[in-house]
């Protein structure tokens, strides 16, 4: 899933950014402060897929993620 942050200058988004990817995006009390884009990956926890992992023996198990821009 991709998902993005996006509303007025000054307003919190780096802030909101930061708390949700665990990043370190520049963030500052003066409009504009970043300019370029920030890409943070979260993996989405799932405790379902242990006991799923057993019933249907996968190849392989790919964890669910959401990238913010």
């Amino acid at each position: 899933m991709k998902a993005g942050i996006v509303g007025l200058p000054n307003v919190g988004k780096s802030t909101l950014f930061n708390c949700l990817s665990n990043a370190k995006a520049q963030s500052a009390n003066f409009p504009f402060c970043t300019i370029e884009p920030n890409i943070g990956v979260v993996n989405v926890p799932d405790t379902r897929i242990a006991k799923l992992e057993e019933l249907v023996k996968p190849e392989r198990v790919v964890m669910a993620t959401v990238d913010i821009v």
